[in-house]
């Protein structure tokens, strides 16, 4: 007997990867070894020196095939075995490696927005739909649009054990969230990967393409956001933390900025609950800051805090990485 195992790797497009996979058939018991792929044909590597390496570095079960199916993340490599360009999981490993007695955990708010023919569902072949407002967490037709898809998506997640918290409707129709935490770093990347993966494959069954668009739609719509909720062991413990924790963050802002995903700019504007990209502000329940920090966490005067700047196109691998350096690196 056989089983498939999905490969599934960050390809090097610009200014937003992609995700890619081919399955790859292994009898029964064997281990999951190294692949290759044509890097040529994912903007990867020149025609004349075409291999890359395939290094599996997460796997779990495929909710899709079932069985003893499953879906491989796998770390690009050059054929030396050495990190390649496109690959920023690495970095992102070695910084949670350097900081790992402050115990930095993660949770991703993954913002998208299901599209057909161009428009997000929902909206119809000439114009738009009515203002926003009732879309946000809706019920209802009209108020909501894909419904099956984020049913289906979520419980895929689960059956594949990746640490899913939940999921909502967003606030322009069409679009919609999960959550994924709280994870450690790798770990938050790799799940956030995974799922990117299961919610594209699944929305192909049914003729929908999913745009993680920093703004889908632009002029008085809602962009697509990944907040990135943030915590360290001292965070968790007090108060201080979480106000050294902002203000680290504040002082290395254009670097973040510039990580933080393609057509932040378009999105950071100052308005739908954004802090403009130029700006750095933090506070307590504020939607329009740079930094929320929850009112709970207040209350308590402990927890963590919520970085609302990282689009949903963001490399949660960058973006862990960034705030890891940011925010321990000031602890030192």
């Amino acid at each position: 007997m056989s089983y498939q195992a999905e490969y599934i790797w960050i390809d090097g497009t610009k200014p937003t990867a992609m995700l890619r996979s081919k399955t790859k058939i292994l009898p029964d018991g064997e281990a999951l070894p190294i692949w290759g792929f044509d890097g040529s044909s994912t903007n990867q590597a020149p025609g004349d020196h075409s291999d890359c390496v395939l290094r599996p570095v997460f796997s779990c079960k495929d909710p899709l095939r079932g069985g003893s199916n499953v879906l491989v993340l796998c770390e690009v490599e050059l054929p030396d075995f050495s990190p390649h360009p496109s690959n920023t999981r690495n970095a992102c490993v070695a910084a949670a490696e350097k900081y790992r007695d402050q115990e930095p955990l993660f949770g991703i708010e993954q913002e998208y927005t299901l599209m057909r023919d161009g428009r997000p569902l929902g909206f119809p072949e000439q114009g738009y739909p009515g203002a926003q407002g009732p879309y946000y967490c809706g019920v209802g037709d009209g108020r909501v649009d894909g419904r099956p898809i984020i049913e289906a998506h979520t419980q895929a997640c689960i059956d594949a054990g990746l640490a899913i918290e939940g999921t909502n409707a967003e606030v322009l129709l069409g679009q919609w969230e999960f959550q994924i935490g709280v994870l450690g770093a790798p770990a938050i990347g790799d799940q956030i990967w995974v799922a990117r993966w299961l919610l594209n494959r699944i929305a192909e069954d049914f003729g929908v393409s999913v745009s993680l668009d920093a703004k889908p739609v632009m002029g008085d719509w809602n962009g697509a956001g990944a907040h990135t909720n943030f915590s360290t062991k001292a965070m968790r413990e007090g108060w201080d933390a979480i106000i050294s924790g902002c203000e680290a963050l504040g002082g290395r802002v254009e670097e973040h900025i510039a990580n933080y995903g393609a057509g932040i700019e378009d999105r950071l504007t100052g308005a739908h609950e954004t802090a403009r990209y130029d700006r750095f502000s933090y506070g307590v329940s504020d939607r329009g800051a740079s930094i929320r920090i929850p009112w709970g966490v207040e209350k308590a005067q402990k927890g963590w805090i919520e970085d609302r700047r990282p689009n949903a196109n963001a490399d949660p691998y960058v973006v862990a990485r960034l705030m890891i350096e940011t925010i321990c690196g000031a602890a030192l």
